[in-house]
């Protein structure tokens, strides 16, 4: 009782909400108004809900069957449109017949005459006879832009109509060449273009038995043509063009893959060229089966000489004669079979690139394990030519002229049907070749940015994030083929990434920034690079051999520039104690220190912001722990030996001044400082500098102990200037 309930409610709503009179503002607030509390609107809600659910499903279900109707009204149509061209066939025939009747009465026209004049009668039969064949002449001519030819009863006049309608075009003179070849129609048409629609120029088309001849005019010339293209008819395709006024009378012709759109001078022209352009396929298609029955027709056997006529020949010697094996014929009648050309055809004409490969699986499977008589080989033949247009299609989609913007998801269609075609490489290939277009294009439309570690990270994702997405796509498309195509992918990846140095060095090192600058940019590069690790591809090295130049160069200008500016310093030296005048400043000068790892700094302050070191000393502690830092973020170990040496250039040039200055200077005060800021450079600075490359480099520096171990502190004799250890 309350599912009945429960269906009269939902028919009652239904109704009420397919009225035509419905309003949801005054449902909504009639609903509310009599409605009991939320409980009342939430099931009202779910009711509508299921009611919405139900509608759904029912118009999916009707879209369902009204698209499977149109299936099938296309498939009727189809299979009308050929029974069309059948039935036109006839009539051509019929037509045919019809014409080629008074050629038979020329002769009893011609008997007449004779009759006539031989009877005294000569002037008034002769004037008929010559009427008459005016009369019968004049039934071969067809008035208007297109005409048919080679109606003639022989090959002769055939090829004298196609010599003479082709003199008038330049540049297909070797059309003359070809054997038993004639025009069969021929017009002027209109082309316009495939894709605006516009009007492009004015052609004339000459229509042979095997071909198809497009010209173009010569304004200047009137009645005279220019070559253009010639089709062959084996691989074109006709498609009739619906009307859409203003664009009407007009047919396309698909020669994979491009394809070009005509319009005819009217509608019967229209259907002229089309009637012909398919009556003259089929009769070419039928010549050239003909042909294949007849080359793979069975021979007579070969006549054996009866041994009765034969009295020479030996018993003895006397072989079986081995019976000839019948060449096993392959069923070549099925409908798929015929109609596959034109189907590959029309899936490269409408890019269904997987329904032309899935019918070339088809076909290899059915021909698998049968022979190859020359019907098999004629078809695999033109197969092969489809195979050849299908993989430039699929070439040119991969090209890197096509758009780049779709990603390496974008090319996954095409490497995927190269690959079921056996073009592996060819598909391995042009798809690195694509990415590096697309990594290239990427790479040269970003903006370059005022600051140069913006750049950086800017360029390091765009770059890297390509790079996996690329690494990623390509594991799936090529999953399961050859290894060599992973070395490939391996060899274009160092390629890419050599793309991306150029591009980082020329911001970075080419522009001479700081260190610390370049120091960060590598870092982040670094790191971005340590993320391809997560799908097993290490490219670390890599970037570590393309940069090592430029860090080299990097390190060797700012030791330079240390060095410089400690010479610069050393020449101004006057053994002075620092004064900082505020706490702040020596706080700020302790904070320093301590960041570059001396600890002890307070054992050398004094009272009332004094410190008891040169400034020289401290500017140099604080610009070698720096360069120290900084150089340890670009380090890797081909760098070794360079940070090394630069280091020891450094410090050597701060030690050989202090020992220079206790060697040269009297005042036993001064001395006394300068043995001290040469306590603090010894016992204090190097060891740190050595206990920080360790722990950078992860080994100790033999070099950098053996310079501390060389120096002591300097005792001077106070007879002579020589010192001593």
């Amino acid at each position: 009782m309350a599912m009945a309930m429960s269906d009269s409610g939902a028919s009652r709503l239904r109704r009420q909400l397919e009225s035509g009179g419905f309003e949801a503002r005054l449902y909504v607030k009639q609903l509310s108004q009599q409605s009991d509390g939320d409980r009342d609107l939430q099931e009202h809600r779910q009711r509508i809900q299921a009611l919405a659910e139900e509608t759904a499903q029912n118009l999916k279900r009707n879209v369902y069957q009204n698209y499977r109707q149109f299936i099938e009204t296309a498939r009727e149509i189809s299979y009308l449109e050929s029974e069309m061209y059948q039935l036109s066939h006839l009539l051509t025939e019929q037509k045919s017949s019809l014409e080629s009747i008074p050629l038979t009465l020329l002769p009893a026209a011609a008997a007449a005459g004779a009759a006539a004049a031989s009877g005294g009668e000569e002037g008034v039969g002769g004037a008929g006879g010559r009427d008459h064949l005016r009369g019968q002449a004049g039934f071969f001519s067809t008035p208007g832009g297109a005409s048919r030819d080679g109606s003639g009863p022989g090959e002769e006049g055939k090829q004298r109509t196609l010599t003479t309608l082709l003199e008038k075009v330049e540049g297909c003179r070797h059309l003359l060449e070809t054997p038993g070849q004639y025009l069969v129609y021929n017009g002027d048409l209109v082309e316009y273009d495939a894709d605006h629609m516009a009007q492009l120029q004015r052609v004339h088309g000459f229509l042979m038995n095997d071909c198809l001849l497009v010209a173009t005019w010569l304004p200047q010339r009137r009645g005279m043509y220019r070559y253009n293209a010639l089709y062959s008819l084996d691989g074109l395709a006709v498609v009739n063009v619906k009307d859409n006024p203003p664009m009407k009378d007009m047919f396309k012709l698909l020669m994979f893959p491009e394809s070009r759109i005509f319009q005819a001078e009217n509608a019967k022209i229209k259907r002229e060229w089309l009637e012909v352009l398919e009556e003259t396929k089929r009769a070419l298609s039928e010549k050239r089966r003909r042909e294949q029955e007849e080359a793979a027709a069975p021979r007579g056997p070969p006549q054996v000489t009866s041994k009765a006529t034969n009295p020479f020949e030996d018993d003895e010697e006397e072989e079986p004669a081995v019976p000839e094996v019948e060449e096993e014929n392959v069923d070549l009648s099925m409908e798929w079979i015929q109609e596959l050309p034109e189907d590959l055809d029309v899936c490269i004409a409408q890019r269904d690139f997987e329904g032309a490969v899935d019918l070339l699986d088809k076909l290899n499977h059915y021909l698998e394990d049968k022979p190859s008589p020359p019907p098999v080989k004629e078809l695999r033949a033109k197969v092969e030519e489809r195979v050849r247009q299908l993989t430039e299609v699929l070439v040119f989609e991969l090209s890197p002229d096509r758009s780049l913007r779709g990603g390496p998801k974008a090319t996954r269609r095409a490497v995927s049907q190269l690959i079921r075609l056996g073009q592996c490489t060819k598909a391995c290939e042009l798809f690195l070749r694509n990415r590096a277009a697309a990594v290239h294009t990427a790479i040269r439309q970003l903006r370059i940015e005022g600051a140069t570690l913006l750049y950086i990270h800017k360029l390091c994702h765009v770059f890297f994030t390509s790079l996996l997405e690329t690494a990623r796509e390509f594991e799936i498309d090529f999953a399961g083929t050859d290894s060599g195509c992973y070395s490939a992918f391996v060899v274009w990846a160092r390629s890419a990434m050599g793309m991306f140095v150029d591009a980082f060095s020329k911001q970075v090192f080419d522009s001479k920034e700081s260190l610390s600058t370049a120091a960060e940019c590598v870092k982040v590069a670094k790191e971005h690079c340590q993320q391809l690790g997560d799908i097993g591809l290490d490219l670390t090295f890599i970037i570590h051999a393309l940069l090592v130049k430029d860090i080299q160069g990097a390190l060797h200008s700012y030791k330079e520039i240390i060095i410089e500016a400690t010479k610069h310093r050393n020449s101004e030296e006057m053994w002075r104690r620092m004064n900082l005048m505020t706490p702040e400043a020596l706080g700020k000068l302790k904070e320093e220190m301590k960041s570059c790892g001396v600890s002890n700094f307070e054992q050398y302050t004094g009272d009332d912001c004094w410190v008891n070191l040169s400034y020289t000393v401290v500017a140099f502690t604080k610009q070698t722990m720096g360069f120290l830092e900084e150089a340890l973020k670009l380090y890797f170990p081909e760098l070794h030996m360079v940070l090394l040496e630069s280091l020891v250039e450094i410090i050597l040039v701060a030690v050989q001044h202090v020992d220079y200055s206790l060697r040269c200077e009297q005042d036993p005060e001064k001395k006394a400082f300068i043995r001290q800021n040469a306590s603090f450079l010894y016992e204090t600075v190097l060891p740190v500098v050595e206990k920080r490359f360790e722990e950078g480099v992860g080994k100790p520096a033999k070099q950098l102990q053996d310079l501390r171990n060389a120096s002591r502190l300097i005792r001077v004799n106070p007879e002579s200037t020589t010192s001593v250890v």
